[in-house]
């Protein structure tokens, strides 16, 4: 083993402890290659960007369970792969449901909503800024800026003096955690 394996299995193990900057370290190392894997396959920027956050915090949630008789960046694109093949069976049966059910055309066509849904929906949003007051206070400020703000990622980086791609982590972080404060709630 060289040098430079030794010190990735030791950034390996740091993110294991749950050490935040292994986090960003293995972000910034192997970033690059996860998404230009995936904007090959997809050719697509939006989809490979969101195929590749999703692939580091599923990677992230993991790390437990990697085993370092494989090449960390081997793993990443496995699960990149993964998460690819998921997304496209996804659209394909959302698209097969859609022609199906006509049902579904027709309640495309009527979207305006009622006296009744805008009341829900206001009732909803104050219990939903109830729960983002649980999070940690950087997690609500990335939701903040990014969904009641309309930030793109670039503007929030620059606003919060932060590399956009550890933007783009907190804000998958702090969804999935606002979403198990959700399920606690139910």
């Amino acid at each position: 083993m060289n040098k430079t394996e030794d010190t990735l299995l030791a950034i390996i193990n740091k993110a294991k402890m749950g050490n935040q900057m292994a986090f960003s370290t293995l972000l910034d190392t192997f970033w690059n290659d996860v998404y230009g894997f995936q904007l090959k396959r997809t050719e697509n920027e939006n989809d490979a960007e969101d195929i590749t956050i999703q692939t580091f915090s599923k990677a992230f949630d993991k790390i437990n369970s990697y085993d370092d008789s494989y090449e960390f960046k081997t793993w990443l694109i496995t699960i990149s792969k993964n998460i690819h093949v998921d997304l496209i069976r996804k659209r394909k049966r959302n698209v097969l449901e859609a022609w199906g059910n006509n049902e579904a055309i027709s309640k495309v066509l009527d979207d305006a909503p009622s006296a009744e849904d805008s009341l829900i929906t206001e009732q909803n949003l104050a219990t939903l800024l109830q729960n983002i007051k649980k999070l940690k206070p950087h997690y609500q400020e990335v939701i903040n800026l990014r969904y009641f703000h309309e930030l793109s990622y670039a503007a929030i980086a620059a606003q919060l003096n932060e590399p956009i791609n550890n933007i783009k982590v907190k804000l998958l972080r702090a969804k999935k955690l606002l979403a198990e404060i959700i399920r606690k709630k139910k």
